[in-house]
């Protein structure tokens, strides 16, 4: 690990998580590696399937029994992935904190929205009930609840999808993290609603000078919210660097596809091209680079085995040999990589 990466919020080296049963043994995220600076928000993008919710949830080891993982995950300094049990849910909702896709299957629905913040506060900080309910209170202010004192005493049955949402990143601030992990927060809202969370997202990120992580396969959320990109496909990140970047000067034949495939102002008019073929079966990946199945640009090299990162320029990379300039470049480990 480099002098720089050491300094960083979050260092995550060589992630490979895998789920094993008594039929098979599943590969979902394979050698992912990179650094996350405090207050730096990068977003996770790609299909379905494609490993980002995995690689998010390693880093606070949110799984069923049946996953193994190996790398290593540090945060603030701390080894995640040999923390003991009871250490791991301190850090939870102190350090690192999450919102989850779907805010009513995460909300406990026998409890009000305010007894579960309050809750989370009491069990991390030394305060009492009265002050927990205080703060839980300057929260879904923060979020710009509506009559906040009010909806402080709801069930979450009671709120409509939007005012979950808030109330959701209201628990997750709870303790005020220095990591935020944000799992698709908009995919059930409308677009009205869907634009507020993310602007109301961003500000507190910044506001709040924390390093957030999001994951989505929406492009315009990614411009959205994002200070880097990282494109994932079969459980690895194929391109990596600046929203500008990835989104101005793609270089991955996916992420080419991404952006062909989505519509914009920029479109209109146009007929959409969309990637053809299907997502690869991570039971059965191909030898070489998972991605040729389905890529037009696709060499005799490509089915040999897995490329390489390679540098494109200064904190872009791109796993590809497909452009001359990738292919005559040198192949850095992923621990110096993004």
């Amino acid at each position: 690990m480099t002098e720089a990466a050491q300094k960083s919020l979050v260092q995550v080296e060589h992630l490979k998580v895998r789920f094993v049963s008594r039929d098979m043994d599943v590969s979902v995220v394979n050698d992912v590696s990179f650094n996350l600076e405090r207050g730096e928000a990068l977003c996770l993008l790609g299909e379905s399937g494609s490993g980002k919710t995995v690689t998010l949830r390693s880093l606070i080891r949110l799984f069923p029994r049946t996953a193994r993982i190996g790398g290593r995950i540090h945060i603030d300094g701390i080894d995640v992935l040999n923390l003991p049990e009871r250490r791991l849910r301190q850090v939870r909702g102190s350090l690192v904190s999450m919102i989850f896709q779907e805010p009513m299957t995460a909300l406990d629905p026998v409890f009000t929205v305010g007894e579960q913040i309050a809750e989370t506060i009491v069990y991390h900080e030394d305060v009492s009930q009265a002050d927990a309910m205080k703060r839980a209170l300057e929260l879904m202010e923060l979020v710009q609840v509506p009559s906040a004192k009010r909806r402080l005493n709801a069930y979450p049955h009671e709120l409509s999808g939007g005012l979950r949402q808030r109330a959701m990143i209201a628990l997750a601030l709870a303790c005020r993290p220095k990591l935020l992990l944000a799992d698709e927060p908009t995919t059930a809202l409308d677009a009205t609603v869907q634009i507020q969370i993310l602007l109301l997202l961003r500000e507190l990120q910044r506001e709040l000078q924390m390093a957030t992580i999001f994951v989505t396969h929406d492009l315009g959320v990614a411009c959205e919210v994002a200070d880097r990109i990282a494109v994932m496909y079969a459980g690895r990140f194929v391109e990596t660097g600046t929203a500008v970047d990835v989104m101005t000067s793609p270089s991955h034949p996916y992420t080419e596809g991404l952006l062909h495939s989505t519509v914009h102002a920029g479109r209109r008019g146009q007929r959409l091209d969309p990637i053809p073929g299907s997502p690869p079966d991570l039971t059965d990946l191909p030898a070489g680079c998972a991605f040729s199945p389905r890529c037009t640009y696709v060499q005799d090299i490509c089915l040999a085995a897995p490329p390489e990162f390679r540098t494109r320029r200064q904190d872009h990379w791109v796993r590809c040999v497909r452009q001359p300039e990738l292919a005559n470049s040198e192949a850095p480990s992923l621990a110096n990589g993004p």
